[in-house]
């Protein structure tokens, strides 16, 4: 298994040229090219979370405590938020990241497990889009790209150095396949990560800038659980009719 320098060292370098790419060849404004490989390169020790060892868990849980609530100062100004309760949004966030999330990771969390898979990658993708909120669709996806690229580079190295090629023989290890995956023996696992999945998927088509982008409805979700029950309920009356 790659250890902290390696992953970070890589996943740095692929930001910078994800942040390079975007600035020279897709005409990216430069502070929105630098986040974007921030964002890269912090992704790449995003699969650590689940780090039995704590080192890498408890380094990546306070810088994100702190990246989140700055990604979503775009979005509290737009919902007319003024700045002192920003401040005090932002310090509810850094305690529910630090804490909260902190803690659910390491009471449910197994190492390599789910959230060292490929559905995890999505899920860390599709929630940087619905937090880095942008008038320009483009800048959101390159951001969420950036989050999926940087984490999928972990689990890549994971499984580079899960083959032993230091000896005559080429030597497998039995961490060989369990980084890039989209299911594990546990069936409660495979249930929360893809009932995550789905929830953010159907997020993701209700954000209005998306599906004016592909030119479709966006999804209108009940605010209610009861409208649930109703528009359900008129369904079935007009199927039986």
């Amino acid at each position: 298994m790659a250890d902290f320098k390696t992953h970070i060292t890589t996943s740095s370098v692929l930001g910078v040229g994800y942040g390079l790419g975007g600035f020279l060849l897709f005409d990216i404004s430069l502070p929105h090219a630098m986040v974007a490989g921030t964002l890269c390169s912090v992704a790449g020790m995003l699969p650590d979370l689940d780090s039995a060892s704590g080192i890498p868990q408890r380094e990546m849980l306070c810088f994100m405590s702190v990246l989140v609530p700055m990604l979503m100062m775009r979005r509290l100004r737009m919902l007319g938020i003024d700045p002192e309760m920003m401040v005090f949004i932002a310090i509810l966030t850094y305690v529910f990241m630090r804490f909260v999330v902190g803690r659910a990771f390491k009471r449910y969390a197994k190492h390599r497990g789910m959230w060292h898979s490929l559905p995890a990658a999505m899920i860390a993708g599709l929630t940087t889009f619905l937090v880095v909120l942008s008038p320009e669709l483009e800048i959101r996806l390159y951001k969420s790209w950036a989050v999926v690229i940087g984490f999928v580079s972990h689990l890549i190295l994971d499984e580079i150095y899960s083959v032993d090629l230091s000896g005559n023989n080429i030597r497998i290890n039995k961490s060989f396949g369990t980084p890039m995956k989209w299911i594990i023996p546990s069936l409660w696992a495979n249930i929360s990560t893809y009932g995550k999945l789905a929830i953010l998927v159907v997020l993701v088509l209700g954000d209005t800038s998306l599906m004016e982008y592909l030119g479709r409805e966006p999804i209108e979700l009940p605010s209610r659980a009861a409208e649930w029950f109703v528009n359900s309920s008129e369904e079935d009356t007009s199927q039986m009719r």
